[in-house]
Parts: C-alpha cells; sequence; structure tokens
C-alpha cells in the first residue's frame, strides 16, 4: 500500500468549493485501486487569510508544505485584495520556491461539451501547451522611479537563462514523444522582440536537432493564436514562455468548451519538490455559494496529480469518466446543463466506480 501526503490548499471563492469535489473523487480512486492512499493536510492561505494577518501565508509556508508528495491548489484571488499581492504572495512562491518550471495544460475538447469553435469535434482539439514556469516575462525585476510625476519612469525586466530555456523546450520534445501527434510547436514573437525571442529561437532549434522524428515548427504569438481558433487540429504540443504560455492555455481552455474544465499541472519533474496541481479558473467571486461552480477542472488536475505520482491508468480512468458524465448531459451551467457541484462530483464518481468494475 502506497500512501501519499497531499498539501490542500482551498484557497478562495469557489476554490473551497471545488477542492472537496476534486478530494472526493482522489478518496474513489484510492478505493477501486486499492494500493494507493491518500493522507491529506489543509492549509488555509488565502486572501481571508492575507486580510487577517497580512500575507498570504506564514514566513515558513514552503518548509510547512515542502515535504508533501503533492500540492492541490483551489483558486487565489478576491476582491479586497490586489491580484498582484495574491499571486505574489502565495502562488508564485510555490512555484519558484519548488522548482515548478514545468506547467502543463492540456487542451481537449471532451465528448459532450460544445466548443464555441463551428464544426469542431473531440479529435479537432487534442493537445498540450507547455509553459515555462519560473522565468521570463514573470520576473521581479525592474522598478519605478519619479511616482506620481509627469517624469515617472517604469521598468520590467524579462528573465531568460539558458538554462531554464533550454530545460522547458526540452520538456517539451520529450513529452512529444508520448503523444500521438508528434509535433511541438513554439511560441515566439522575434519579430518584434528583439533579444530574448531571437534568443529562445535559438535554443528551440538546438534542442529540435536532438530530437529527430519530432516535428518541430515555431510560431510567431499572433498568427498562433488565430491559429488556435482557425487550426487547433494541428497542433501536439505547444512550448511557450510564461506570459505566452499563460495567455494560449486560457485561449486553449476557451476553445476547449469552457475555462471551468480547465486543469493544470505546475510540475517540478524531477520529483524533488512537491509538484502543484490546480484548474486553471480563477475564483469566481459571483458565482461562489451557489453551487454551481465546475468542479471538473480541478477533478481533472487531480488525475494530472494522479499521473505524475505514479498512477497513469488512474488518470485516464478519471478523464474517461469525465467524459462520460458529460456525455450523459450532466453539466454545470457554464457548459449549458443544470447540474450543480456536487451532482457533478457525484456522477464522476460513479462513473469512475463502474469503469472500474
Amino acid at each position: 500500500m502506497k500512501q501519499f501526503d497531499i498539501a490542500m490548499i482551498p484557497g478562495d471563492g469557489i476554490g473551497r468549493e471545488v477542492v472537496p469535489a476534486g478530494q472526493k473523487i482522489l478518496n474513489v480512486v484510492a478505493d477501486v485501486h486499492g494500493g494507493v492512499r491518500f493522507r491529506y493536510k489543509s492549509y488555509p492561505w488565502s486572501c481571508a487569510y492575507y486580510l487577517k494577518h497580512g500575507r498570504m501565508m506564514p514566513e515558513d509556508g514552503l518548509r510547512r508544505i515542502g515535504d508533501s508528495d503533492a500540492i492541490f491548489l483551489g483558486a487565489v484571488g478576491f476582491p479586497g485584495v490586489a491580484d498582484h499581492v495574491s499571486l505574489w504572495g502565495l502562488l508564485i512562491p510555490i512555484r519558484r520556491g519548488f522548482q515548478q518550471y514545468a506547467c502543463v495544460r492540456p487542451v481537449k475538447l471532451l465528448p459532450g461539451v460544445r466548443s464555441p469553435l463551428a464544426a469542431r469535434g473531440p479529435e479537432d482539439i487534442d493537445f498540450v501547451v507547455v509553459r515555462e514556469n519560473n522565468e521570463g516575462e514573470y520576473s521581479s525585476m525592474g522598478g519605478r522611479i519619479y511616482s506620481d510625476t509627469p517624469h515617472e519612469v517604469v521598468t520590467q525586466l524579462n528573465l531568460f537563462t539558458r538554462r531554464g530555456t533550454e530545460r522547458i523546450i526540452r520538456y517539451a520534445f520529450e513529452l512529444a514523444r508520448k503523444k500521438r501527434k508528434k509535433k511541438v510547436t513554439s511560441a515566439t514573437k522575434s519579430n518584434g522582440i528583439i533579444f530574448s525571442m531571437p534568443f529562445w529561437d535559438e535554443v528551440f532549434w538546438e534542442v529540435a536537432r536532438r530530437y529527430r522524428g519530432i516535428a518541430a515548427e515555431q510560431m510567431h504569438i499572433d498568427a498562433l493564436s488565430a491559429r488556435f481558433v482557425t487550426h487547433p487540429h494541428n497542433f501536439g504540443v505547444v512550448v511557450g514562455s510564461n506570459l505566452f504560455g499563460d495567455i494560449l492555455t486560457d485561449l486553449g481552455a476557451a476553445i476547449a468548451g469552457s475555462i471551468g474544465i480547465g486543469a493544470s499541472a505546475n510540475l517540478n519533474p524531477e520529483k524533488k519538490f512537491p509538484s502543484c496541481f490546480e484548474p486553471v479558473h480563477g475564483s469566481a467571486p459571483d458565482i461562489v455559494g451557489k453551487g454551481i461552480a465546475n468542479p471538473l477542472g480541478q477533478i481533472w488536475s487531480g488525475a494530472l496529480m494522479l499521473e505524475h505520482l505514479g498512477y497513469p491508468k488512474a488518470h485516464d480512468l478519471v478523464v474517461n469518466a469525465m467524459a462520460a458524465v458529460l456525455a450523459s448531459g450532466v453539466k454545470t451551467p457554464d457548459l449549458g446543463g443544470k447540474a450543480s457541484t456536487a451532482q457533478v462530483t457525484a456522477a464522476v464518481g460513479k462513473e469512475i466506480r463502474r469503469l472500474a468494475a
């Protein structure tokens, strides 16, 4: 029997509703699998915690969760606390402190979900976006001088290292080896950003030459965004910098039917530190407490966690159960249905048991 210690951070808003839903599905998987168990410890770190304590998590927060096998996170951000405060006070320290440099987000249209793209089905939208998660445009280097005067100057430095750039591109090619469509597309903007993006392109092609049999291409981010809409079937694995990957994954979730489904894995591939699994969506203050939050983004993130912990068949079991439930018409309002968070969660759990029987 293998037991994993999971640090749960429900966070804000609907995070407190969907994390328990994801936990229920993980427990169902443990029941049907028989060889795995989960032990959970919950942490109240959130915007509410910030308003009470003046910080998003304790000073020794990373130490407290550092021995966990994985982190299961809901959503962070809520009115009353500036977004940059919540992000840089919790998510960024977790991602960087634990060297979770690969953010992996599947973009997959599931059966029963209608894409806003006309005449597109599940066979057309099925790829993965790999986002560099530790450096790039989201650096904390820069500053402001002469604030609140006509002479105010603001600088923001983008940080690209060879080590960071090469390892994320290499990760994308390794992932492409396992995919049906063995192709890697690089997001760039080297026709407008004169230093960092030409460097990114150079490293991309250096790495690509080592992976014979994997198709490689680079596209400018504006054209690539358009191709997500017009030719989503052309992609296998898409790799981008921190900013480009962030934007592309939200667009990917949208073309796959709803950002409520989008799942995300912030990985330390070497497993020297815990990885963090969270849905793409935010805290959705407008629907908090209504019981209609889509739990599938959190549930799918749990499936990614199972895969990372060494249980790929359990991952497939959860995703197949999600697909079957959606195809049966059990959906939350964001997908055009009338089911509640609890009803969707229960339906997925029941389907997992049926498929595993």
